[in-house]
């Protein structure tokens, strides 16, 4: 072994024992010695494994490793983030980065533009949803992935970027200046009907709830207000500042909206409403999801806590952890859990089990005997275990096999994209309609696209197969059981004609976005949204909407 790889051991465990010694100092931990003696272990078994190990390791690799594998043990939150990573980290909670403005996505070999941000870059230079990208600044972009085509086109405002597109079978170049690229926290906001202001938020990034007070204040400019709809669906969250501020716009001045509580004392506080409201009156909907997290749990579960509005949705995901960032050694960081939130009914929204999720990510079944009955400001009932609870539950719409294969093979992407080619404008957004000629025009586009599924049907009859196999009484039902495949088959030939009003909504949703951007994509989505109805509803029902607000008796 070199000098030069033993002076990097003996540094790694310097920095190591001095970590240790720091944190558990400023802790106050009693347990100094055991931690002392298993970083020691660790770094001696470090030692021999570089010394020993039969091929060449690699340093970075190994360390990181270890550190997510230990990590990964406390909860999903705490991790940690190295330099390759910190300007990812920056649009999390900022919503800028230097950069081109756009999404992309990799199919096959090649990564693909699929949806640019409107007014910034790529949009402004041409580029549009479904071109693929051939090369990037003279350099084959063949078999990059996502993240490494994403460090090559991000950079710093003003410098150039060139690249290489083909589209529909030609090759265009495109040369144009990278911006700093604002993500808006509100992608829209506007009227559902009179007097119905809607509102959506992305994430909660930086002056976010000025974003919302700046909506609010144009939308009453324009009309009285008579309900508000504040959507939470599928909104990560973000920074706990912000939520704190997007509450305290419907309640009072000093009003008890979060309480954080960890190991270090010092670091518990509450956290208050510090201005004056912007609206105590006006009735209010929050929709939220089983993506809804974090952020969007505190402002939803404070609303209702308070009885300030109505919950309509789905469970929402169940993150009741605070996390901070600490600043490590070659520009790296640690986001750790430092605290519990709780919301002004006591209740913690953190989810009791981690790994016990549905597979949308949504939380799991929480045995009764472990979840505890808290009460809003009126007295309502509201439980913890896990997530926030709506006041009116939202089914999961059922979408159909055929429609499910077709969006995973990105079918409706490919035709929304042929369909841009030869149609230069549509309706606006809210009016655009599928047709049945332009339904029929995609029957003909999939008639030689591959989108091979198995319904429900055909999934039980394997089953049924496997068990008849077992048994040994397969050949007694062979006849009939080969006639009732071929029945099922038969019948899937109407499944996209059974399915025609779900997948004319997704491809109407793809088709807009391609001449709307992410704003045309909310306007048309709100045209047949179930959770828009009812919202809608009860807010034409005050006195349903005030029932619900109220303790049954």
């Amino acid at each position: 072994m070199t000098n030069k790889r033993l002076s990097l051991i003996t540094k790694l465990a310097l920095v190591f024992l001095l970590s240790v010694n720091v944190l558990f100092t400023s802790a106050q931990n009693t347990n100094y010695f055991e931690t002392s003696k298993n970083i020691e272990i660790f770094t001696d078994l470090y030692k021999e494994l570089d010394l020993f190990y039969v091929d060449e390791v690699n340093s970075g690799d190994l360390i990181k490793t270890a550190i997510d594998q230990m990590l990964e043990s406390l909860d999903p939150y705490t991790t940690y983030i190295p330099e390759s990573d910190i300007e990812d980290y920056r649009f999390m909670t900022t919503g800028q980065y230097g950069g081109i403005g756009s999404m992309i996505t990799k199919r096959g070999e090649y990564v693909f533009i699929s949806e640019p941000y409107e007014g910034f870059p790529a949009q402004k230079a041409g580029l549009m949803s479904g071109d693929k990208i051939v090369e990037v600044n003279g350099k084959s972009a063949k078999g990059k992935s996502t993240e490494e085509l994403s460090s090559v086109l991000k950079g710093q405002p003003n410098t150039e970027v060139t690249v290489l597109l083909e589209r529909d079978g030609e090759l265009l170049t495109k040369t144009f200046k990278r911006e700093k690229v604002t993500v808006k926290s509100i992608p829209y906001y506007g009227f559902l009907k009179d007097g119905i202001a809607y509102i959506k938020l992305r994430s909660f990034t930086r002056n976010c709830a000025n974003d919302i007070k700046d909506a609010l204040t144009d939308l009453k400019s324009q009309q009285e207000l008579k309900g508000i709809v504040l959507d939470l669906r599928s909104n990560p969250g973000g920074l706990l500042n912000e939520s704190i501020d997007i509450v305290n716009l419907f309640v009072e001045k000093g009003e008890e909206i979060v309480v954080t509580k960890g190991k270090i004392k010092d670091w518990e506080k509450s956290y208050k409403a510090r201005q004056s409201p912007e609206d105590l009156e006006t009735p209010l909907i929050v929709l939220i999801n089983s993506n809804s997290a974090s952020a969007s749990e505190i402002v939803s579960g404070s609303i209702q806590d308070l009885d300030r509005g109505v919950i309509i949705g789905r469970r929402s995901y169940g993150k009741g952890l605070v996390q901070q960032t600490r600043k490590l050694s070659y520009n790296s960081q640690l986001k750790v859990t430092v605290a519990k939130y709780y919301i002004p009914s006591g209740r913690c929204i953190q989810a009791l089990d981690y790994s016990n999720r549905n597979e949308d990510g949504s939380v799991g079944t929480v045995p009764d005997s472990l979840i505890s009955t808290f009460y809003t400001r009126n007295g309502r009932e509201v439980k913890d275990g896990g997530g926030v609870v709506p006041d009116i539950k939202m089914k999961n719409e059922e979408i159909a096999d055929v429609t499910i294969s077709i969006i995973r093979k990105r079918l409706i992407f490919d035709f929304a994209t042929e369909f841009r080619y030869k149609n230069e404008e549509i309706a606006a957004a809210e009016d655009f309609k599928i047709t049945d000629e332009i339904f029929d025009d995609f029957i003909s586009f999939l008639s030689d696209k591959e989108y091979e599924y198995t319904n429900s049907t055909e999934d039980a009859l394997d089953i049924f197969k496997e068990i008849t196999d077992e048994e040994g009484t397969s050949e007694l039902i062979e006849e009939e059981f080969t006639l009732l495949l071929e029945k099922i088959k038969s019948n899937k030939k109407n499944d996209l004609q059974n399915s025609k009003k779900e997948l004319k909504e997704f491809l109407a949703n793809e088709i807009v976005s391609r001449y709307y951007y992410q704003e045309g994509r909310i306007i048309e989505r709100l045209q047949h949204d179930k959770d828009i109805e009812e919202a809608l509803r009860l807010l034409e029902n005050l006195e349903e909407y005030q029932s619900i607000l109220k303790v049954n008796e």
